[in-house]
């Protein structure tokens, strides 16, 4: 005769009570066995079933996902099909977690104080406080992980955590809100604590003072005592200068030139990307008291050609600028663009701010615009393709910088004669030589761990761009240039024009000083034949801009008053090395320039000394 169940049940009534007590200890832990699992539905079948989007809406982001490989809810986020908070409810539904608004729900400060910045920032996780229960309360925006519950068991001693879901905005919000202070101090000082040497917070050593009163008493003293000799030594010095920096500029030139027959990306190469290989991008925009140009950043980002799913824009608006981020606000940017609040602090720069961006940026590539860029709309990903072109030490490839504006008037033609010469010539003739490059002031394009290994910008430096492509060439980086073009507005004023021009003297005068503080050990670092081409561009720009009016204003002198008193302090060689720098070192970069680029109504102002 069969055996009744409850007969069964009364003979293990043991067995059935301990299974019971284990299942009931399994379902509190939250570790459900595989064999008693719900399945869930799908996100966008749950969206769906909420209301929350259409089946053409589904439909549609199923298709781009199926070519980018992104995850759904950041295309459907990207797309506008959901709100982010309805998109992070519906997840914290189907993870089985409560949902919390971190505006509403404070954390504690002083668990904060014991949660590092650092691990806040890599696991996009704040700690609110401990629960009635004695679980740690926790808010993340991504599923929990391992990792994550180590952490908080080592900073915090929380063997229990009880996990909330909130929006990655609200996450990074909260970090800025309550970690203000950390974050201004990353990201002022955060180079020169780890590396004063290379941080201009400190310009002139002890050293230095010496060595330029030793210059400068030991001028005084030739001039006492053999005032003839000491001037033509010091005009010999000048002009062989000039001529080894023509020289120079020449060699590199001519190498920028035989570069163009090698387009460093093909427009074959950048179709043959596919979506679902490309990375993640973050493209940092600093602006400060610029809300008449915030509306045309937002068309011009809208313009390029990127999934716009695996696109983060961080436009990094300053905290006492309440009015550009109003703008910024009414321009309805799309869901993938986040305004990133600077804390209020001194140095009030750029790289200060793009330091903030930094630390939240996602991407596994990340790139500079001003906020009146106007980038050709592939460059993203012929970047890409020059990344993966490229050898692996290289940290980052500069795009081309030139003007839209070029034809407006004098100042903005020569603009562009210079800046046609610079990029389309210049630097890709140090690229293909192996020596240095400066960067320019946007469009740089680096990988984000190896910007961070760099230790980003240094704030107190006002050509920060320019220094660290040189930081980057003495950890043993290379920086490329990419055949790619942003266009911009060049100054069409000769007082802002002053103003800028002064500021890249100074920044490049702070550069060359920064890194000449230890001259044998940067040769011993970088070798011979880039530390002369650290010296003769970094250094010698600077000391071209301060020179070249003395021999201009001794060549207008003679040349409107006819006197022999300069004669003395001309030898004939000299005469002549002085007369080959000043037609061909003035005339020639900007002749070769207009054949490149410009149209030929341009050809008439090439000559043009500048």
């Amino acid at each position: 005769m069969p055996e009744t169940l409850a007969s069964f049940l009364a003979r293990h009534r043991t067995a059935v009570y301990l299974g019971l007590t284990v299942l009931a200890l399994l379902l509190l832990l939250g570790s459900t066995p595989r064999w008693c699992a719900v399945e869930r539905p799908r996100l966008g079948e749950f969206l769906l079933a909420r209301g929350l989007i259409s089946e053409e809406q589904l439909s549609r982001a199923l298709e781009l996902q199926a070519r980018s490989g992104e995850k759904l809810g950041r295309i459907l986020l990207a797309l506008g099909y959901v709100r982010r908070k309805d998109l992070y409810q519906a997840l914290s539904d189907l993870w089985g977690l409560p949902f919390v608004l971190l505006t509403e729900e404070r954390p504690d400060p002083k668990l904060l104080r014991r949660w590092p910045l650092e691990e806040a920032l890599r696991h996009r996780a704040v700690p609110l406080g401990f629960g009635h229960d004695g679980a740690l309360r926790v808010a993340v925006s991504d599923a929990p992980s391992p990792a994550l519950e180590a952490a908080l068991r080592a900073h915090l001693g929380a063997e229990r955590a009880a996990f909330l879901v909130t929006t990655e905005w609200d996450v990074d919000w909260a970090i800025r809100a309550f970690y203000r202070e950390p974050l201004l101090d990353r990201a002022v000082y955060a180079l020169y604590y780890r590396s004063p040497e290379e941080s201009a917070y400190t310009v002139f050593t002890p050293g230095q003072y010496l060595v330029f009163a030793l210059g400068l008493l030991g001028t005084l003293l030739g001039l006492y005592l053999w005032p003839r000799e000491t001037l033509i030594l010091l005009n010999l010095g000048v002009n062989a200068f000039f001529f080894l920096s023509v020289a120079f500029k020449f060699a590199v030139s001519l190498a920028g030139a035989l570069a163009e027959r090698d387009a460093p990306v093909t427009e074959e190469e950048v179709r043959a990307l596919k979506e679902e290989e490309l990375p993640t991008y973050t493209v940092l925009v600093p602006v400060y008291r610029e809300a008449n140009v915030v509306g045309l950043l937002m068309r011009n980002l809208a313009r390029m050609d990127y999934p716009k799913e695996k696109l983060e824009i961080l436009v990094l608006i300053e905290e006492d600028d309440p009015e550009t981020l109003e703008a910024a606000k009414a321009a309805r940017p799309p869901d993938n663009v986040q305004f990133v609040i600077v804390p209020h602090g001194q140095p009030k720069t750029k790289p200060k701010a793009c330091n903030v961006g930094l630390l939240f940026a996602r991407g596994e590539y990340l790139v500079i615009y001003d906020a009146e860029d106007q980038p050709e709309p592939d460059q993203l990903k012929k970047a890409v393709v020059a990344f993966r072109k490229g050898p692996e030490h290289r940290v980052c490839v500069q795009a081309a910088l030139n003007y839209f504006n070029w034809n407006e008037n004098f100042l903005t033609r020569m603009f562009t004669l210079e800046y046609s010469y610079w990029f389309d010539y210049l630097l890709p003739g140090l690229d293909r030589l192996g020596l240095p490059i400066p960067l320019g002031g946007t469009s740089n394009h680096f990988k984000t761990e190896k910007l961070r290994e760099l230790g980003g910008w240094d704030p107190f430096n006002v050509t920060e761009d320019a220094d660290l492509g040189i930081r980057a060439a003495m950890r043993g980086y290379t920086v490329g240039v990419v055949n790619s073009t942003t266009y911009e507005e060049a100054n069409n004023h000769v007082g802002n024009w002053i103003r800028q021009r002064s500021r890249w003297i100074k920044g490049y005068m702070q550069t060359a000083l920064v890194h000449s503080r230890q001259p044998l050990k940067l040769l011993r670092r970088v070798g011979l034949r880039q530390f002369l081409g650290f010296f003769l561009l970094i250094a010698g720009t600077p000391l071209t801009f301060l020179l070249a009016p003395v021999l201009w204003g001794l060549f207008l002198l003679w040349l409107a008053t006819g006197t022999r008193a300069l004669e003395p302090y001309f030898p004939p060689f000299l005469l002549y090395l002085a007369l080959f720098n000043l037609l061909l070192g003035n005339a020639w970069p900007f002749t070769s320039t207009c054949w490149r680029r410009l149209s030929a109504g341009s050809t008439p102002w090439c000559p043009s000394p500048f």
